[in-house]
């Protein structure tokens, strides 16, 4: 099937529009493809393929019986010399990255995986790798269009939401574990503490399961997730998209985003910029999300040297939504519409977030490399946040504090350095990683209101007879979490054989971490501690498209606490308490035939020195001990590519059996974790027409389950499961020069009432309703 590139057909075909420049990309591209076929993916990622174009060489003509007269010889040169066609040009860096877009562009649009190397800081492809890496690509958001990382992520095994904080946070759990704020979200493999990761900045998710603490410090065992940056490119090109959107007649909104790129000179700078606007309604009956983000970004693109730097800057002002409730006897949601809100309209969060990144790759020869990278983000943001602390299910008798927070302020700087290569020893390769990390991370809210409040009814709710909360509890005020880490790690890949390689690898890790809170303040957690940790696999290539992995990972996290530990006498954690540490054992297969690739994995986590505390009545006192225990084990499939030249494919299944095994709290032993579904499973298929119209027509749509989970820690309740299914349809055409997408959307197809999360049967997320949007994108 033809690739498109600039809405026109690359495939040796003349189209209309098409012009000498369309024929120079053409064979450019083909030269491309030629020459570059047995390099991996992430070479292309990082550097610009070589395309050499060679004059032709003449052949001698055979001595004749009587020869020419030097003279006539020479005047016969001559001749030739004026009359001869100049060797063929060049291509330009500009021109070769275009051929390259245009090599990529079918792959692209059949969902083909594009694993970047930041995730596991190599260019190693997933079949050499002993851990799982799932990749969202590009072509999928576009299609998809989610509005956050969890949106992004339904397209990924093993999967579900946590704690969002009112829709203010990334809250995603993995294998069993994961929260808000628990630094597992990256930017380029660098970590955020901004609320929300995912905007128009982003090209791709990429997700690391399992324990990653080897490569990412501390960790829940859960995993990491990935957000890779657009990138500028070095051929001039770029894209307008307005979108317009509508939950109901009602409840209307317009997006706008401007994305431009091109080459600055012809040595290798270029440039990217992208600005975006949002403006829309809630779904629910009160609130609207407005957001903006500019996007700069430079880069420059040497012959062994890649230099990258990027900033973005983001203002936004979203509903701060505390979802709905469950009656705690009959476990069903309040008898209300799913559209009305238990707050009250000025329940908003609003702020500012800022990222600068650079990173600078060297490659010293085809074996050897260095990385260096440096990042800095930081978000500020006030919230009024009226929270529900009793409902009357009978009556409908609503109590309610009027909280709130002022002055919140979170930051982390972080800079990383590795060198990475392979060398012989002996008959056996070996490629290597190692470098070392360092991190400061600080999360601060200044002033925490808590304010009595009349109640309401929710049966019958008269809105707006109060405002915001104005009351500081200096006790809960200036609540603060400081951390920082420096490390040192090394791993070492060892092919003992062309298709067998043993993995082995140790992160050395010296860390502080100080919270607590109060005006004057407390402290409540004071840790100075060390740790090594390991890692080992092995892998088998059973052929060059399958491949068998086994892997043993660990991670670390410390027990920390910001609020007093409850009727404790005023016990600070410190280096006394162990840290959390996760322990994960997996295996599983691998496949990539250059269309289609996925991975099944199976595994096992457990995670210990879970704090845990005791009555002690000699005492009088809470005894607080690191004696709990929780595992997650489970089967993960996950597929994407292309079925066939029109068809194409994401899809996964997640089996995930986790819960407490070992606890002094008896009402916790045995239970299952919060938010943690047994099955998770989903589907979405695209069918391309090709040129089989005068534009190209693509239509897809699929559907997602999750299954039901504990609304908290004790499972007194449960969520129930849930199939939400999409819809889209996107046409390409040409309007005079310029090509032209509409695309069509539709976000719960059949308007499913389910809920995603809980924090309590009284704070219980509910999702969105269902989203018709329409685009249309003007390239140039």
């Amino acid at each position: 099937m033809p690739a498109y590139l600039d809405g026109q057909p690359v495939d040796g075909r003349r189209t209309r529009g098409g012009k000498s420049r369309a024929s120079l990309l053409i064979g450019a591209a083909v030269l491309l493809a030629e020459s570059s076929s047995s390099t991996t993916i992430a070479q292309a990622q990082s550097a610009l393929p070589p395309v050499t174009v060679e004059a032709p060489v003449q052949r001698p003509r055979p001595a004749r019986a009587s020869e020419q007269s030097p003279r006539r010889a020479q005047t016969a040169t001559r001749q030739r010399s004026r009359t001869s066609s100049p060797a063929p040009t060049v291509p330009t860096l500009s021109e070769r990255a275009a051929a390259e877009a245009a090599a990529q562009q079918a792959a692209k649009l059949g969902y083909r995986a594009m694993p970047s190397a930041t995730t596991l800081r190599s260019g190693a492809s997933p079949l050499n790798t002993s851990q799982a890496v799932n990749v969202v690509p590009e072509q999928v958001l576009k299609d998809q269009l989610p509005r956050n990382i969890d949106d992004a992520l339904i397209n990924v095994s093993g999967i579900t939401q946590t704690n969002t904080l009112a829709g203010s946070q990334d809250a995603v759990i993995r294998r069993g574990f994961g929260d808000n704020r628990d630094g597992s979200i990256m930017r380029n493999g660098m970590p955020l503490v901004q609320g929300r990761s995912f905007n128009p900045a982003v090209e791709s998710v990429e997700v690391l399961k399992g324990p990653a603490s080897l490569l990412y410090g501390i960790m829940d065992p859960g995993g990491i997730v990935n957000t890779i940056s657009k990138r500028p490119e070095l051929y001039q090109h770029g894209s307008v998209t307005l979108l317009g959107s509508a939950y109901s007649a009602s409840k209307t909104g317009a997006d706008g985003l401007l994305d431009v790129t091109g080459p600055i000179g012809d040595q290798g700078l270029a440039y990217r910029f992208i600005g975006y606007g949002v403006s829309e309604d809630y779904w629910r009956n009160f609130g609207r999300h407005r957001e903006m983000l500019v996007a700069p970004s430079l880069a420059w693109y040497g012959q062994d040297t890649t230099v990258q730097l990027n900033y973005e800057h983001r203002e936004f002002i979203y509903p701060f939504d505390r979802g709905t409730a469950f009656n705690p006897v009959t476990k069903a949601p309040l008898a209300v519409p799913a559209t009305r809100r238990l707050d009250e309209p000025f329940n908003n969060t609003w702020g500012t977030s800022d990222l600068i990144q650079a990173s600078v790759e060297h490659r010293f020869n085809q074996d050897w490399k260095l990385y260096a990278g440096y990042s800095y983000n930081t978000e500020t943001f006030s919230a009024n946040q009226l929270r529900i602390t009793g409902i009357n299910f009978t009556t409908g008798n609503e109590t309610r504090s009027n909280d709130g927070t002022q002055g919140s302020l979170s930051n982390v700087s972080y800079g990383t350095s590795y060198v990475s290569g392979g060398f012989w020893l002996g008959n056996m390769r070996n490629e290597v990683l190692f470098g070392g990390d360092g991190q400061y991370r600080t999360i601060y809210r200044d002033n925490l209101i808590r304010q009595a409040t009349p109640p309401i009814n929710v049966y019958n709710p008269i809105y707006g007879l109060i405002g915001p909360g104005t009351t500081v509890s200096n006790s809960d005020s200036a609540q603060t979490d400081k951390l920082g880490q420096w490390s040192l790690f090394f791993q070492d890949t060892l092919h003992l054989t062309e298709r067998f390689a043993l993995v082995g690898g140790v992160r050395y890790m010296d860390y502080d971490q100080i919270a607590g809170r109060g005006k004057p303040f407390i402290v409540n957690t004071n840790v100075s501690q060390d740790k090594v940790l390991p890692l080992g696999g092995a892998i088998l290539k059973l052929t060059d498209e399958l491949s068998l992995y086994a892997s043993y990972t660990q991670s670390l996290k410390p027990n920390s606490t910001i609020a007093p530990l409850a009727n404790s006498g005023g016990f600070v954690l410190g280096s006394n308490i162990a840290p959390e540490e996760g322990t994960q054992y997996e295996t599983g297969l691998k496949f990539d035939n250059k269309r289609l690739s996925g991975t099944l994995a199976v595994y096992e986590v457990e995670k210990q020195n879970v704090l845990v505390s005791q009555f002690n009545p000699a005492l009088g006192l809470n005894v607080y001990t690191t004696a709990g225990k929780a595992r997650a084990r489970g089967v993960e499939i996950d597929v994407t590519g292309r079925l066939t030249d029109s068809w194409a494919v994401i899809g996964s299944y997640g089996y995930t059996d986790a819960r407490v095994t070992a606890s002094q709290d008896l009402t916790l032993l045995g239970k299952k974790l919060q938010n943690v579904a047994l099955n998770t499973a989903s589907l979405y298929l695209v069918y391309d027409f090709g040129t089989a119209l005068p534009g190209q027509l693509r239509l897809g749509g699929g559907a997602r389950y999750v299954g039901d989970r504990p609304g908290d820690a004790i499972n007194t309740f449960f969520l129930p499961s849930y199939v939400v299914a999409d819809i889209f349809a996107t046409y390409e055409t040409r309007y005079e020069q310029f090509p032209v997408i509409y695309q069509f959307n539709v976000k719960n197809l059949f308007d499913k009432v389910y809920y995603p999360s809980a924090v309590n049967n009284l704070n219980v997320a509910v999702g969105d309703a269902r989203r018709v949007s329409l685009s249309a994108t003007v390239k140039f």
